[in-house]
């Protein structure tokens, strides 16, 4: 028995705040408003980039009618600089080998846009481990909309068990709604304590995926 395996990408395969919040910072530099620091753009991530630029609005007391204009300002600012400092977590790239080894089907699913989430994929070397990537623009709905998720798992061909493996409180009430099992990656952009957030099992260390996968698999005969 194999396992079709999707994954969220930021704060879970990879540590992208550093692009992220590069680009929302060329945007604020753009109207003449002042840096925030990462660690502040790290408590708005997680809904995709629309509702990322909404909270910067807010906590700078931007006028919300301009959110349209900064989204797509902090969009252009981000497709030209992806890549530039995001990097694998490590263990990563093996665990991925490991479970294409096993058999599994993978794919993404993630609030990141699509054309730039494919970039990174590619910058980095993940997308050949990949059958599909559905993004945050890809349909009408995004994560924490099961739909979200529904649909990655219906873009690829596979007959096992279902896991979804994620970093965030979003991530946990997506595979909740959806009813799958959930691995919770425990290093990434999470605002709660592990304990707060519902999951199937946690890790830190990407090389026990494999592992965990197996024992859901077995779990499931």
């Amino acid at each position: 028995m194999t396992a079709t395996i999707m994954f969220d990408l930021d704060g879970t395969l990879v540590d992208s705040l550093p692009d992220i919040a590069a680009a929302a910072n060329s945007m604020l530099q753009d109207i003449g408003v002042e840096s925030l620091p990462q660690d502040r753009i790290k408590q708005f991530v997680g809904k995709g980039l629309p509702n990322l630029v909404e909270r910067v609005i807010h906590h700078c007391g931007l006028p919300m009618e301009n959110h349209g204009d900064l989204t797509q300002r902090t969009l252009a600012h981000y497709n030209a600089a992806s890549s530039d400092k995001t990097v694998t977590y490590p263990g990563v790239l093996e665990a991925l080998g490991q479970l294409r080894d096993m058999g599994c089907v993978m794919g993404i699913c993630t609030n990141k846009p699509e054309g730039p989430a494919r970039h990174v994929l590619d910058a980095l070397g993940l997308a050949p481990h990949f059958d599909t990537v559905i993004g945050g623009d890809s349909l009408r709905t995004r994560k924490p909309d099961p739909a979200h998720l529904e649909a990655s798992f219906a873009a690829v061909t596979s007959t096992g068990p279902r896991i979804f493996v994620g970093d965030s409180e979003v991530d946990a009430e997506t595979a909740q709604r959806a009813q799958v099992p959930f691995l919770l990656f425990t290093e990434g952009y999470r605002k709660s304590p592990i304990s707060e957030i519902p999951h199937t099992a946690s890790y830190s260390d990407s090389l026990k995926l494999p592992a965990l996968v197996t024992q859901i698999l077995a779990s499931t005969k």
